[in-house]
C-alpha cells in the first residue's frame, strides 16, 4: 500500500502543512510518497526528499504548475493516482480547492478535515463546529482525504533520505489562468504555522485600539496576530486574520484571546492550542471554558500592565 501526500510549497520551499499531512499519511502505514508539483521548484523536491518518513519524492515540472492552480494540479495528481490506495492534501485553501476535483474525477467520496487515523479505512473528523467528532469508514479503492493539520503534530523536517523522481508536468488545461497576486507581506510568522498568537475581539472598539494595545504585546512575543470574526467584520482586522470555523485553524502552543467572548465559530478554530489565556471583564464569557488560564479583567488595563512585566 502506497500513500501519496500532494505537498504545499512556493517552488522553493516546503509549506509547514505539508510536515503534518506527512504525519497523517505515516499513521495510516505503507510507503509514503510526496508529489511536489510546480515551476522551478527543485529545491522544494530536494526538501521534500528530507522529510522524515517519505520514501520517494515525485517531482513535476513545468510552467502549468507554476502557481498551484487548482484545475492543472488536479489533472496531475489524476496522472499519478493509479498507484496509490490514498492521496492526502492539506485541509487548506489549495487542498480545499483541489482534493474534490481529484474525488470527483475517480468517482470517490472525500472524506475532509481528518484530525484522527483509526485504520487504513476509519477516520475521525470534527463536525458541528468541532462539537462532536464524527468516525467515518470508507469502502472505496481509493481515499482522498483532506487533513487538518493542527490535529497531527508535524513530523521532522530533515533526517530523511528519500530518491526524487522526476515524471511529465501536465499541459496547460486551459480552464482557469493566473493573473496577478497581491500578497500582504508581514515579518510576523505567518498565523497557521504561529507557535503563539495573539488575538482580539470586538471589546477592542476599533482598529486604532487594536493595533495599539495589541501589536506591541505581539512585538514582545514574537506572535502572530489574529481575530475573531466580529473583529474582523467590524474593520477593526484583515480577513486573513480571522480565527475560527470560517477562518483560520490554528493550534499554536500559546494562544492570548484578549477581549474574545469566545462564541462556538471561534471556538472551533483555537481550542486545541496548547495553552489558551483569555482576558475578559465577563465572567460569563464562554472563552473561559476552555481558557488555561483565564483573567477577569478589564483588557486596555490588563495588556498594558502584561507587557510591561515582560
Amino acid at each position: 500500500m502506497s500513500i501519496l501526500v500532494i505537498a504545499e510549497h512556493d517552488n522553493a520551499s516546503l509549506k509547514p502543512a505539508t510536515l503534518n499531512t506527512v504525519a497523517a499519511a505515516a499513521q495510516i502505514g505503507g510507503d509514503v510518497h510526496v508529489l511536489v508539483a510546480g515551476h522551478n521548484a527543485a529545491a522544494a523536491a530536494q526538501a521534500a526528499a528530507q522529510v522524515t518518513g517519505v520514501a520517494k519524492v515525485l517531482h513535476a515540472d513545468g510552467a502549468s504548475l507554476a502557481h498551484g492552480l487548482a484545475e492543472n494540479l488536479a489533472a496531475q495528481v489524476l496522472a499519478v493516482a493509479g498507484d496509490y490506495s490514498h492521496i492526502l492534501f492539506p485541509a487548506t485553501a489549495s487542498g480545499k480547492n483541489t482534493a474534490p476535483r481529484v474525488a470527483a474525477k475517480l468517482d470517490v467520496g472525500q472524506i475532509s478535515d481528518i484530525t484522527k487515523v483509526q485504520s487504513a479505512d476509519t477516520f475521525e473528523r470534527p463536525i458541528y463546529a468541532g462539537n462532536a467528532i464524527a468516525t467515518v469508514q470508507s469502502g472505496d479503492a481509493k481515499k482522498v482525504l483532506t487533513v487538518r493539520t493542527t490535529g497531527f503534530d508535524a513530523v521532522a523536517a530533515t533526517g530523511g533520505s528519500a530518491s526524487v523522481a522526476t515524471i511529465d508536468a501536465i499541459g496547460d488545461s486551459g480552464k482557469s489562468q493566473f493573473v496577478s497576486v497581491e500578497a500582504t507581506k508581514s515579518d510576523r510568522p505567518e498565523l497557521t504555522a504561529a507557535k503563539i498568537i495573539v488575538s482580539g475581539g470586538r471589546a477592542l472598539g476599533s482598529s486604532e485600539k487594536f493595533n495599539e494595545v495589541l501589536t506591541p504585546l505581539a512585538d514582545k512575543l514574537g506572535a502572530a496576530l489574529g481575530a475573531s470574526r466580529a473583529a474582523v467584520d467590524a474593520g477593526y482586522a484583515p480577513n486573513d486574520w480571522q480565527v475560527g470555523q470560517t477562518g483560520k485553524i490554528v493550534a499554536p502552543q500559546l494562544y492570548i484571546a484578549a477581549g474574545i467572548s469566545g462564541a462556538i465559530q471561534h471556538l472551533a478554530g483555537m481550542k486545541d492550542s496548547k495553552t489558551i489565556v483569555a482576558i475578559n471583564k465577563d465572567p460569563e464569557a464562554p472563552i473561559f471554558s476552555v481558557a488555561d488560564y483565564g483573567l477577569e479583567a478589564d483588557l486596555f488595563t490588563a495588556v498594558p500592565e502584561l507587557i510591561e512585566k515582560l
